[in-house]
């Protein structure tokens, strides 16, 4: 076997983190896009395989700004944003309804995978997706009406923490709901970041097209929640990456352990990310 040495040497320093991570709750946000790219997501699907191999309790938030806007075009629709925020009116929200049931077949699918002389053999990944999120309109801001864009008001920890008990993955999507039954379209980073603050996550991990780097175009690989600011006050960030980390401090801020930006074009990137120092 060629690289034996380097495959026992590399295998022993993980067992650290095996040890650690049983039981913990990890909460892994990621964007439409990482399910349009077919052989990343197949790559991660393989990876989150891995990490319910080893009785991680896993959430899966996700997002669909690409497939909206896929389905709007379709529909001869053209989208609107105001300060970054997609404007939801009836017709967006159909769409948005639309891309979120493909998008749950399309996640679920793969994880049911179980084939032999592959990743999955052996799997038996159990999903579960329900109403978890109690959604409120974002209402009007600086004289613009989101219609029906919403965010989180409430979470519900208990249901989801009784589906991690039971073994499975709780899948949760982009949508939110209010107690009168309407349906509001959410960004993922604040389902994400929410959810991880409600469970008292041990880690939130969320991809992004592009992570942090300084002057020189190093990735900045470790920050204290004040150092993070830093980056966001100065710009030159991706809108994605901005995003993302502007969740990540609020989500350490309260109470989740580590926040982990990680990024969606190498594969692989989340079991380095975890099992790396």
């Amino acid at each position: 076997m060629q690289n034996a040495e380097s495959f026992v040497r590399w295998f022993r320093q993980v067992a650290p983190y095996v040890h650690d991570f049983g039981g913990r709750t990890f909460v892994i946000g990621f964007g439409g896009e990482m399910v349009a790219e077919r052989a990343r997501f197949e790559s991660f699907i393989h990876d989150v395989n891995v990490l319910a191999s080893l009785e991680i309790r896993l959430v899966l938030v996700h997002g669909a700004r690409p497939q909206i806007e896929a389905e709007l075009k379709e529909k001869g629709l053209r989208s609107r944003y105001v300060h970054g925020l997609r404007v939801t009116d009836e017709q967006a929200l159909m769409a948005v309804k639309q891309a979120a049931g493909v998008l749950r077949v399309e996640i679920e699918a793969p994880l049911s995978q179980g084939l032999p002389n592959s990743p999955m053999a052996g799997a038996r990944i159990r999903v579960a997706s329900g109403n978890f999120i109690t959604a409120q309109p974002i209402g009007v801001r600086r004289g613009v009406g989101y219609q029906f864009t919403g965010a989180v008001r409430k979470v519900d920890a208990l249901g989801i923490a009784r589906e991690l008990d039971s073994g499975e993955v709780v899948l949760v999507p982009h949508l939110g709901y209010s107690p009168t039954g309407e349906v509001f379209n959410v960004a993922w980073e604040d389902i994400a970041e929410s959810v991880a603050v409600a469970l008292k996550a041990d880690k939130l991990l969320m991809f992004t097209d592009r992570l942090p780097a300084d002057r020189k175009e190093q990735v900045l690989s470790e920050l204290t929640a004040r150092e993070a600011g830093t980056p966001l006050k100065k710009g030159g960030l991706t809108p994605q990456t901005a995003r993302a980390l502007e969740h990540a401090i609020r989500a350490v801020a309260g109470g989740v352990a580590r926040a982990h930006l990680v990024t969606r074009r190498v594969p692989g990137s989340l079991l380095l990310e975890l099992f790396t120092h």
